[in-house]
């Protein structure tokens, strides 16, 4: 709200400053007002010290304040980052806390070295090149969806360079700090990947291509999004929707300008999201993984839940319906006010609200038509999807109780 952070005199409104600042640190993307020329280059910093403290995460940020006053991790830190983090022993917390940065460091850093001389190019002013390159390696990289470009991404003609590499820093932020990990030590050995690795990717892969195909399918004739491009253009543009749709939230075409049917894909790979311990949002692949391995079981007849040679505990799976149910209710509760507020039917405001929950940052056009409440009403929803799930998914976890009695069985009947 500071004076500088805005062009001319004036300060930028309370709910509008607000609603940016948790959009960036909670690595959204949503702004109800246009970041190229509502912010001045001190604002835009601004908001992309937000973006890096929101990728590195809570967790992250707590144990390297830690190690700055104690000069190493407390058995506290390890048991609060294992448990945030998704790690496994308390032996492996610090290294994970190292790969998060050096990882991060090393993938925004060499996005930008491609970036940065490409949008030099593009924008004939290097200076200008340069801050867009920087930016754009760290919003793709933390899942952020910002750009600075006043007509968005769309400012750079679907420029192969910046759409791949965008479209790789967005990927890669969104498998994980583990699974990175697990990558950057296992390489392709991938019977020594973790359970979590394995699901990851699998998930990952699979959303990822079902994703594309059904955008290149919906939108293959439609002149307002991808019609009138060159069928190697398109499938580009399909593919580099379905890797944003689960978290990334860049796009180059409008998502107003969709069919229905692909908004109601998108809402559904947004609400999937990306990795557990990522830059992206969602309920996570991994929960969708355990609840279709928990049908599967069920469907078998198998009494126990499994995967790749591994037994998972029931626990996880409640915990992955209790994820689930959370996420829906939250959404569910904001496409209603938010039918209120705006007096539209559901198709913009259930997706306006997937797309903050979620926090990818695709956006129908409703966000910068809000009034006040229900940008407060996104808000909220945003630092839910954020920090709220995960923490509750957490607690679950830790608050592990050993009953040392059984009530008589009960079935009610189901379904």
């Amino acid at each position: 709200m500071m004076p500088w952070a805005t062009p001319g005199r004036g300060s930028a409104a309370v709910h509008d400053a607000l609603f940016v600042a948790t959009s960036a640190v909670t690595v959204t993307g949503l702004t109800p007002v246009n970041t190229a020329d509502d912010w001045t280059l001190a604002g835009q910093i601004v908001i992309l010290i937000g973006i890096q403290v929101g990728g590195l995460g809570i967790v992250t940020m707590a144990a390297l304040l830690a190690v700055s006053v104690t000069r190493h991790l407390g058995l506290r830190t390890r048991l609060i980052a294992r448990e945030g983090m998704s790690t496994g022993g308390l032996g492996e917390v610090g290294q994970l806390l190292k790969t998060v940065i050096i990882c991060s460091v090393v993938v925004q850093t060499a996005l930008a070295v491609i970036l940065i001389p490409r949008l030099i190019a593009l924008e004939g002013d290097a200076v200008r090149g340069a801050w867009y390159g920087l930016f754009y390696a760290i919003s793709s990289f933390n899942n952020a969806g910002f750009v600075i470009h006043a007509d968005g991404l769309g400012g750079v003609d679907n420029d192969s360079v910046v759409v791949w590499t965008v479209m790789l820093g967005v990927f890669l932020g969104s498998l994980g700090f583990p699974v990175l990990y697990v990558l950057w030590r296992y390489r392709w050995h991938i019977k020594s990947w973790t359970l979590h690795t394995k699901l990851t990717m699998e998930v990952t892969t699979i959303l990822l291509f079902v994703g594309a195909a059904a955008y290149a399918f919906l939108e293959w004739n439609n002149t307002a999004t991808i019609g009138d491009m060159g069928w190697l253009e398109k499938l580009q543009s399909a593919l580099f929707a379905s890797v944003n749709m689960r978290s990334g939230g860049f796009s180059v075409v409008e998502s107003n300008l969709e069919h229905s049917e692909t908004m109601l894909v998108s809402d559904a790979l947004m609400f999937a999201g990306g990795g557990s311990a990522s830059t992206a949002g969602g309920i996570k692949v991994t929960t969708i993984a355990v609840i279709f391995l928990a049908f599967l079981a069920e469907a078998r007849g198998h009494e126990e839940t499994t995967a790749h040679g591994r037994t998972i505990p029931a626990q996880v799976g409640r915990v992955a319906v209790s994820v689930v149910a959370m996420g829906a209710t939250a959404v569910l509760f904001s496409t209603l006010a938010l039918m209120t507020i705006s007096g539209e039917d559901m198709g913009r405001p259930l997706y306006e609200s997937v797309s903050a929950f979620a926090t990818v940052g695709l956006t129908a056009g409703l966000t910068e038509q809000l009034p006040p409440s229900g940008l407060y009403v996104l808000a909220a929803l945003m630092f839910t999807g954020r920090v709220g799930i995960i923490t509750f998914a957490a607690a679950l976890t830790v608050r592990q109780k050993r009953v040392r009695y059984r009530y008589p069985e009960g079935r009610p009947i189901i379904g």
